[in-house]
């Protein structure tokens, strides 16, 4: 048979997937296992969003619209981003589509020829670099320090620019991390951009879930130069708990915008429509439970880092949004464990998983190899759970 892709055979496994695959399935077969892996909400999608979709179904909404999604939703998503965020975008430049995932594949899509450069600061979230890979992009992956806050800073962004360089991807606040820019971080890193003329795709996606009274600044609203080159990715998956409703968005400069919607109109058709009435639901409704779910997460954190950094052998720095926590893995590196010798978190998060019945993410695929990610988006009572279980297995012990 004749060879397959090489684009399509480069392509990594999501290591996130893998890990929450078998943690499942050891759950199907009855092994008492808690999960740290998936990065979703563990609340109910609210049930006026629920109402909506009921709503949609019995009123026959359920036709093909149009492949950039319906005008009242993507109007609904420019007054949230202005109310929210304070950057206004027209409909027109917004193009709604399978979850923010699908935006950002989206959006390098319209930006990367083959050979074009895309900057990366590591730890990044897993599919990142393999969506660039599918477009035929390079990598630029510029390594970041947990002393930092695992932050790019603009000097080392304008050391990786070449060029080659087309964009940059910047997560804020990130996944793995749960580090946030602040504004005159962001400020320097928008001023090299201007100046060296990259795009930025700035995927902003849980910029609702953000802890200690810090502000949020959105990349786009910076200034309009820097907006001009920024696609803003967003979506209602974390925000409002509606990770399988799949609605996603990008915003971007009119030309970029049009191109994007091109695209989809070809390779998507359009967005669920059910799903697009819930989404409009959840943008326009008023947002206490976003609120809620934000304070639930903030408790959550403040004992997950406390308990961690009470644990001999590991530790973390707090982060200030989204809803993960990266445990430094340093002291263990080397050391054995139940007849292995761990070299990295992949070995860590094997381990862990087999002998203390604990999935946690190894930072492997997220360019961080001696981290493991906890995502604090599960019960207190499961976080205390498995951090019990944390300091029965680096002491040797069996669950």
């Amino acid at each position: 048979m004749k060879e397959l892709s090489k684009l399509a055979l480069g392509v990594e496994p999501s290591s996130t997937m893998a890990i929450d695959a078998m943690f499942k399935q050891m759950k199907a077969e009855g092994q008492d296992v808690i999960g740290f892996g998936a990065g979703e909400p563990d609340f109910a999608t609210p049930d006026h969003i629920k109402l909506a979709a009921v709503a949609a179904i019995l009123n026959n909404d359920t036709k093909y619209t149009p492949s950039a999604g319906t005008l009242e939703l993507r109007k609904a998503i420019c007054q949230r981003m202005k109310a929210d965020c304070g950057v206004e975008y027209e409909p027109s430049q917004v193009v709604v589509s399978n979850g923010a995932k699908s935006c950002v594949y989206q959006a390098l899509r319209a930006l990367v020829n083959p050979g074009d450069e895309v900057i990366l600061p590591a730890p990044y979230w897993v599919s990142y670099i393999e969506l660039i890979k599918m477009v035929g992009g390079v990598p630029v992956v510029i390594e970041t320090r947990e002393e930092d806050h695992f932050k790019c800073t603009a000097q080392e962004l304008a050391d990786a620019i070449t060029d080659k360089t087309k964009c940059m991807i910047l997560n804020n606040p990130s996944n793995p991390t749960g580090m946030m820019y602040h504004r005159d971080e962001l400020e320097a890193i928008a001023k090299v951009c201007v100046e060296k003329d990259i795009y930025v795709i700035s995927d902003e996606i849980y910029y609702s879930l953000v802890y200690d009274g810090e502000e949020f600044v959105s990349l786009a609203s910076l200034g309009p130069e820097i907006k001009e080159r920024t696609l803003l990715i967003n979506g209602v998956s974390k925000s409002y708990a509606m990770t399988g409703w799949r609605i996603g968005y990008v915003m971007a400069n009119p030309q970029v915008a049009k191109i994007i919607a091109n695209y989809v109109s070809h390779c998507a058709g359009s967005p669920c429509a059910v799903s697009q009435k819930a989404a409009l639901a959840a943008l326009t409704a008023p947002q206490d439970t976003v609120e809620t779910m934000r304070q639930a997460f903030e408790r959550r954190r403040n004992y997950m880092v406390e308990r961690m950094n009470q644990i001999e052998g590991v530790s973390c720095i707090q982060p200030h949004g989204a809803f993960y926590v990266m445990m430094n893995l340093e002291k263990l590196i080397g050391k054995e464990y139940h007849g292995v010798v761990i070299k990295d978190a992949d070995d860590f998060g094997n381990l862990f998983l087999k002998y203390g019945k604990v999935a946690v993410v190894p930072g492997t695929g997220f360019g961080a190899p001696h981290f493991v990610r906890w995502s604090y988006a599960t019960s207190r009572e499961n976080i205390r759970e498995g951090l019990d279980r944390l300091e029965r297995f680096l002491k040797g012990e069996t669950v």
